[in-house]
Parts: C-alpha cells; sequence; structure tokens
C-alpha cells in the first residue's frame, strides 16, 4: 500500500524536475517577467475555479487578513517565480535545480531567524555541505568559476528565501483550507507580477510577446500550467496524505536528479565534478531531511493541515499539498 503511495509525489517531483529544462526553453521566445505572469494567470484561473466549486464564493474573502495575504503572496508567488525565471537568463537549468532543492534547509533557517527556534548543529552543518555541492555544479571545481555564480546565483538566493518566508507564514492560516490560503495569496502574487511586467514593457526592460511567440511556446506553457502547477501538485497533495508531509517531501530531493536526466537526454554532458558535486548537495539534504524529521515524533504531527510543518516545497503553487 505503501509503495503505491509513494508513486504519488514521484509523479509531482518528476514533473517539477522537468519543469525547469521547459522553462528555460521558453525563455528563448518569451522574456521572463512575461512568461511568469502568463503562467500565473493561467494556474490562477485554475485555483480560483476549483475553490468556487470546492468551497464557494465566500472563501475568496480574505476575512481581515488581506495585508497578510498581500505580503506573502507578494514575497512568495511573485518573487519566487519572477527570480527564478530571471535566474534561468543566468545559469542553467540544472544548477537552478539545485538552488531550490535547498528550499526545507533554507526555511529551517528562517524560522531561526523570526521565531528563535534554533535548528540542530547538525543541519546547519549539513545545509553548508549540500551549498558546497551547488558550488562545485557551479564551479566545476575551479576558482576560476566563481564567477559563474554571478547573479543568477544571488536571484536564486532571494528566490528560495523568498519561499522560506513564505511557508513560514502560511503557518499563521491553519483555520483556512489550504487551497483557500494557496488561490488567495497567489492571486496577490499574480497582481504583482502583473504590474512588473507591464512596468518592465513600459519602460522597454522587457517587450510585450506577439501572438506568434505564445504560439511557439505554447507547448511549454501548458506543460507549465497543466502539468508541474496542476496534476503535479495534485499528485503531491495525495502523497502528503498518505505517507505524511514529512516522508513525501524526502521524494524532492529527485528534483535536481529528475534535472539533470533530461539536460543529459538533451545532449548535455556533465564533467565528473558537477556530478560528484549534485550527489553531495542530494546526500545532504537528504540527510538534513532526515534530521528535521527526527526533532518530531511521528505522533505530533498533524494529519491535514496548512503549510504548517517544517518541510517546504519547490513548487509555489503546490503549497496546497500542505
Amino acid at each position: 500500500m505503501r509503495s503505491r503511495a509513494a508513486a504519488y509525489p514521484l509523479l509531482a517531483v518528476l514533473g517539477w524536475g522537468v519543469m525547469f529544462p521547459v522553462l528555460a526553453s521558453a525563455l528563448t521566445r518569451i522574456d521572463p517577467l512575461n512568461l511568469t505572469t502568463a503562467r500565473y494567470l493561467l494556474a490562477a484561473v485554475i485555483l480560483v475555479a476549483i475553490l468556487l466549486l470546492r468551497e464557494g464564493s465566500g472563501a475568496l474573502r480574505p476575512g481581515g487578513r488581506a495585508v497578510e495575504i498581500v505580503v506573502l503572496g507578494v514575497v512568495g508567488f511573485a518573487g519566487f517565480n519572477l527570480l527564478t525565471n530571471l535566474a534561468l537568463e543566468h545559469a542553467a537549468p540544472q544548477q537552478i535545480s539545485l538552488f531550490v532543492a535547498t528550499t526545507p534547509v533554507i526555511t529551517q533557517l528562517v524560522r531561526w531567524a523570526r521565531d528563535g527556534v534554533r535548528p540542530k548543529p547538525l543541519l546547519l552543518a549539513l545545509s553548508l555541505v549540500a551549498l558546497l555541492g551547488v558550488g562545485l555544479v557551479i564551479t566545476r571545481g575551479s576558482l576560476a568559476g566563481l564567477g559563474q555564480f554571478g547573479l543568477g546565483g544571488l536571484m536564486m538566493i532571494g528566490a528560495v528565501l523568498g519561499w522560506g518566508i513564505y511557508t513560514h507564514g502560511a503557518s499563521r492560516f491553519g483555520d483556512w483550507s489550504p487551497l483557500r490560503f494557496t488561490t488567495l495569496t497567489a492571486l496577490a502574487g499574480t497582481a504583482a507580477m502583473l504590474a512588473a511586467s507591464i512596468g518592465a514593457d513600459a519602460v522597454g526592460w522587457q517587450h510585450a510577446p506577439a501572438a506568434a511567440d505564445l504560439a511557439a511556446v505554447a507547448p511549454q506553457l501548458a506543460y507549465a500550467v497543466i502539468v508541474a502547477a496542476v496534476i503535479a501538485v495534485l499528485a503531491w497533495n495525495t502523497g502528503v496524505q498518505r505517507l505524511g508531509a514529512a516522508n513525501a517531501a524526502l521524494f524532492m530531493n529527485l528534483v535536481p536528479v529528475t534535472t539533470f536526466a533530461v539536460q543529459i537526454a538533451r545532449g548535455y554532458r556533465p564533467e565528473p565534478v558537477e556530478l560528484v558535486g549534485a550527489a553531495i548537495t542530494i546526500a545532504a539534504l537528504i540527510a538534513a531531511n532526515l534530521a528535521t524529521r527526527a526533532r518530531v515524533r511521528p505522533s505530533s504531527l498533524p494529519q491535514s493541515t496548512a503549510v504548517t510543518d517544517q518541510i517546504a516545497v519547490v513548487d509555489p503553487v503546490a503549497v496546497n499539498a500542505r
């Protein structure tokens, strides 16, 4: 039975791992801000439709928490996704996926900074080991490669930090359904993305896509919305319910593995030091997740909550799985 349940989070992380190369290919035709906005406009419509069907129009009201919703939506949805797509212009998809895989550890550090909940020293040490692995992938083991970390790496640090803050803030919404919290923050984040895109188009930082450009990336956009932001989320939700959040979260470490596999299938040939760095990062993150699970007794974990536990996910829409 548990082996069947494991198929759900496995499907989800495979979908997210493929997403990064897919988005990178779409960025050859559409600017990052416009691509992100188009993706989440469609995803938000789907989420609103599901919420209306399941909870009615009353669930769309912020209930006196509009400021929190807007802040978390802007920091989480808009911040994470805009910075990730911008970073894909400066770093390879496999490098981006390794940064995203550090999200659970970053969330622990955010809790330490904001709540004073200090992680185990082992977790901090493993975090440094994971970052060392990321550094090996980016620099290919050469100090001369430090310059390649550059803007893309800084953007991803900001993106993951924003998502950690978002996940931490979501713990204050335990009285809301995960779907309601996700939908309202998605709407706030999408509005911020739309404003950023309009502003960037107006000042010439990017250009509004032509119909031909949208048609050219229609397959990538369809995948990013339908597979990565809908099907994968539903699969993840089911896996969390059947396996528990801590067990399901271990599958997140397969995201960079999937991304590397896709890139290799597309003709990329990683150097041995890159494979070593990826292995170090993944091993450190798995060990960090196991160390985190050891801090919480299984009997004390809630069976169904919003994003209240210590593990974060890699796709902003996927917060409704928590």
